[in-house]
C-alpha cells in the first residue's frame, strides 16, 4: 500500500525501527533510531506497535506528498513540519488526506525527528529488521537513504477512533548541551587518575566528524598510563573509546561491533538514545554512576516505554 511520494528527500533520509539485534557476533550493526524514545512515542501515537519502522530525518528533513488518508505523528527534534505550508504540532496524533504535503524545517533544537504512519512502514525484513544500514546497503528502501520520486509503502489499518497527544512531561527537550551518565570500564583502568578526572570533570564538543556510527568529540586530553590500543574487542552503542591523541569517541548505533581502543566508560542505554540528538558545536558531559544505577535507570526507562499507551492524552 503507497503511502507517500518523496518530493525531496531532506539531508539524510532513513527508515528505521528499534534495531537489529542478535547479529552482532557476525559482525552486524544493531543500526535502528538514532533516538529510541522518540521512535517509540511517535509509534504509540498512532496506534503502532513500538518497534515499527518509521521516517528517521537529520536535521533537513524531506518533503512528502500523502497518496492516501492516513494518520502520522513526529516527534524528536523540533523540526518545525507543516502540512501543506500551515505549521503543525508535534507530539501528536495528525491526520492527513490524499494529496497532502508534509514538509519539514531546519531543526530549531536536537538533530533527528521521527514521522510514524498508521499501521507502520513496509519494507522487507532482514535479519529480523527494517532499518536502513547504509554502510551496509541493507535494510529500509534499498539499503539507502530516501530519494526523490522514491514511494513509501505501509501496511493497511484502520484510522484511529480517538487521537492523542504527548503529555508535555514526556516530550523531550533538546538544548544542545547533554549530560550523560556512564558506568567506567571496560578498559579503564589503561587511564591515569588524571586522565579520568578529566574525562569526568569537563565538557566536550560534538565534533563534524558525527554520523550514525559515532561522534568524534573535542575538549581536553585524556591520558592514558601507557599503550592507547588493545586487542580488538566488542562495541555497543554507548561505548566511549579514547585513541592515542587522547579525543573520546561516542560509539553510535551504526558503529563497527568490534574496535581496538580502550574504552573508558559505557553510556547507559536511556542515555544513548538522549545523544540521538546531538550534532556538532552540542556539548556532552560525561557522571559516573554505579553499575546498580545504571540497572535502575535503564528499568525505569523500559517501564516507561512498556506503559507509554496508558501515559498519553485524548485530543480534545
Amino acid at each position: 500500500m503507497k503511502v507517500f511520494q518523496v518530493l525531496k528527500p531532506g539531508m539524510f533520509t532513513t527508515v528505521q525501527d528499534t534495531g537489529r539485534y542478535h547479529y552482532l557476533r557476525y559482525g552486524v550493526p544493531i543500526s535502528g533510531a538514532m533516538d529510541v524514545f522518540s521512535l517509540v512515542v511517535a509509534d504509540v501515537l498512532v496506534g503502532n506497535n513500538r518497534n515499527d519502522a518509521c521516517v528517521e530525518t537529520t536535521l533537513i528533513g524531506p518533503e512528502l506528498q500523502a497518496l492516501r488518508r492516513t494518520q502520522i505523528a513526529i516527534t524528536g527534534g523540533t523540526a518545525s513540519p507543516k502540512i501543506n505550508g500551515s505549521s503543525v504540532p508535534m507530539w501528536q496524533t495528525l491526520e492527513i488526506c490524499e494529496g497532502d504535503v508534509v514538509s519539514f524545517g531546519r531543526m530549531e533544537s536536537g538533530c533527528r525527528s521521527y514521522l510514524s504512519i498508521r499501521g507502520g512502514i513496509n519494507t522487507s525484513l532482514v535479519l529480523g529488521s527494517r532499518s536502513t544500514f547504509v554502510r551496509g546497503g541493507f535494510g529500509g528502501i534499498e539499503g539507502r537513504r530516501l530519494k526523490t520520486v522514491d514511494t513509501i509503502e505501509g501496511f493497511d489499518a484502520p484510522l484511529l477512533e480517538v487521537e492523542y497527544l504527548t503529555p508535555e512531561e514526556l516530550q523531550s527537550q533538546f538544548t544542545g548541551d547533554y549530560k550523560v551518565h556512564v558506568v567506567l570500564g571496560p578498559q579503564a583502568d589503561m587511564f591515569t587518575e588524571k586522565g579520568i578526572s578529566t574525562f569526568l570533570s569537563n565538557p566536550y564538543k560534538v565534533t563534524l566528524e558525527a554520523d550514525r556510527m559515532g561522534y568524534r568529540l573535542e575538549g581536553p586530553i585524556i591520558e592514558h598510563k601507557k599503550k592507547a590500543d588493545i586487542v580488538s574487542d566488542a562495541l555497543l552503542p554507548g561505548a566511549v573509546q579514547v585513541p592515542r591523541d587522547g579525543k573520546p569517541i561516542v560509539i553510535m548505533r551504526d558503529a563497527q561491533t568490534t574496535g581496538g581502543y580502550p574504552k573508558i566508560a559505557v553510556t547507559i542505554t536511556p542515555d544513548v538514545s538522549l545523544l540521538g540528538q546531538a550534532k556538532p558545536n552540542d556539548t556532552i558531559e560525561f557522571s559516573k554512576i554505579t553499575v546498580q544505577q545504571a540497572h535502575e535507570k535503564t528499568r525505569e526507562y523500559y517501564k516507561l516505554l512498556n506503559n507509554l499507551g496508558a501515559l498519553l492524552m485524548r485530543k480534545s
